[in-house]
C-alpha cells in the first residue's frame, strides 16, 4: 500500500500557498484492507474513506470510463492493480495531475510543474472531453489564477466540446455549482471571458443580454470582497425582464438569496441611482422588504454601487431612520383600524426619513 497526497494541494503547495485541504490517493490496497486499519467507508459510487483520526479522505486509485452521457454516465475500476499514474491521466488539468509521496518527492507524469512554472491551464489528455463540467472548471482555476493562460489546444477542446453537443449534457446543480465557486474568485471576469470565448456562456446565460460586459463589475464586487448573492445580481444585471431573471435562475438552480437579490436590483436599479427625497426612498425601502432585512438590503446598495458608483449614504441614513420608528405604539394609537395603521406608520417613516436627511446644521 503506498499513499500520495494528490490534485490541488500539491499544485497550491508548489505555489506557496495555504493548503486548507488535502487529498490523498491510496495505490495497492483493498476497500477491506482500508476497513481494517480504521478507515470508514463514504464513497458511493467509488471507493472513498475517511482517515480514522484527521478525517481526511483517502481514495482508492481508480480509472474511468465513459458509458453514457452525463455525469453519472462513467463505469469506475478500483482495484490494486491500478497505479498512480492511471489514476492522474483521469483529471482535468495537469496542474491538477501532480502528486507527492511520504518522503516529499513529486510525481508529475504530465508536467503539472512545467505548466504552473510557464502559468498555463492545460488538460491532461483525451478524457478531458468525457465530462462537460471541466469546461466550467478551467473557466474557474482561470478566475483563480489571474495570471495563468488558458493553452491554445485546450481553448481548441472547450470550443469543440460546445460545438459538439457535449455540454449538452451539463446538469444543472454541477453547473451552479461551479458558476458560484468562480463568481466568488478574486477575478470572475476571467471566468466569463473562458466561457465567452468557448461558446458555452452564450448558452447559459442565454436570457442576459449583456453578461459578457459584467466583467469589471465582478471584480471590482471581489476587490471589495462582496458576498455570492451580490455577485450574481451583478452578473445578470443586464436582464431587462423579470421573467427573464426567473426563468435564468430556475434553469441553473440558482440558490434562493442570490436570486432574489438579482431581481431586486433589477426592479431598485434606478430609485437607488436616482430618488432623492424621502418619500421615494421609504416607498423603496417598504417595497424591498429593507425594514425586516437590512442585510439583505445592503448587499442591494454595494451592487448599485459598484453598478452605478458613488456611495448610498442617505439610503441608509433614511433606513435607520425608519427602523427607529416605533410602529407599536402607532399601532396602540389606531387599534382596529389596518388601513389607518399602515398609513400612519407609513408617514412616521418618511418623517423620521426627512429628518435623516437633512444637512447638518451650522
Amino acid at each position: 500500500m503506498e499513499i500520495y497526497q494528490v490534485g490541488g494541494c500539491v499544485r497550491d503547495r508548489l505555489l506557496g500557498r495555504p493548503v486548507h485541504d488535502r487529498d490523498w490517493v491510496v495505490v495497492g490496497a483493498t476497500p477491506q484492507e482500508m476497513l481494517d486499519r480504521g478507515f470508514r467507508p463514504v464513497g458511493k459510487d467509488f471507493p472513498v474513506f475517511l482517515h480514522p483520526q484527521s478525517n481526511e479522505e483517502y481514495a482508492l486509485a481508480r480509472t474511468e470510463r465513459k458509458t453514457a452521457p452525463g455525469y453519472k454516465g462513467f463505469a469506475f475500476h478500483a482495484a490494486p492493480d491500478v497505479t498512480l499514474a492511471q489514476d492522474l491521466a483521469r483529471r482535468d488539468l495537469t496542474i491538477n495531475a501532480m502528486a507527492l509521496d511520504d518522503a516529499g518527492h513529486l510525481i508529475d507524469p504530465y508536467g503539472g510543474r512545467r505548466d504552473l512554472e510557464a502559468r498555463v491551464l492545460r488538460h491532461v489528455g483525451p478524457h478531458f472531453v468525457e465530462d462537460p463540467v471541466r469546461i466550467l472548471r478551467v473557466a474557474r482555476f482561470a478566475a483563480r489564477f489571474a495570471d495563468f493562460v488558458v493553452a491554445a489546444e485546450t481553448r481548441e477542446l472547450l470550443r469543440a466540446m460546445v460545438d459538439g453537443g457535449e455540454a449538452d449534457a451539463l446538469v444543472a446543480e454541477r453547473v451552479w455549482r461551479e458558476i458560484a465557486q468562480g463568481l466568488m474568485e478574486r477575478h470572475p471576469a476571467r471566468m466569463l471571458e473562458v466561457l465567452r470565448d468557448c461558446g458555452l456562456g452564450a448558452r447559459l446565460f442565454a436570457e442576459l443580454p449583456q453578461w459578457d460586459r459584467a466583467g469589471p463589475a465582478l471584480d471590482e464586487a471581489a476587490r471589495r470582497d462582496l458576498p455570492l448573492p451580490t455577485r450574481f445580481a451583478l452578473l445578470a444585471s443586464s436582464a431587462t425582464l423579470d421573467a427573464a431573471l426567473i426563468a435564468l435562475s430556475a434553469r441553473l438552480r440558482v440558490d434562493a438569496d442570490s436570486a432574489q437579490l438579482a431581481r431586486l436590483l433589477r426592479e431598485l436599479r434606478a430609485p437607488l441611482r436616482d430618488a432623492r427625497g424621502a418619500t421615494a426612498i421609504v416607498d423603496a425601502l417598504e417595497r424591498s422588504d429593507a425594514l425586516r432585512r437590512p442585510a439583505r438590503f445592503e448587499t442591494l446598495l454595494q451592487a448599485s454601487e459598484v453598478l452605478d458608483g458613488g456611495e448610498r449614504i442617505a439610503w441608509r441614513r433614511a433606513l435607520a431612520a425608519a427602523r427607529a420608528v416605533d410602529s407599536g405604539a402607532i399601532a396602540a394609537a389606531h387599534r382596529g383600524d389596518p388601513a389607518r395603521i399602515r398609513e400612519a406608520i407609513h408617514a412616521a417613516r418618511v418623517a423620521a426619513a426627512e429628518r435623516a436627511l437633512l444637512p447638518p446644521s451650522s
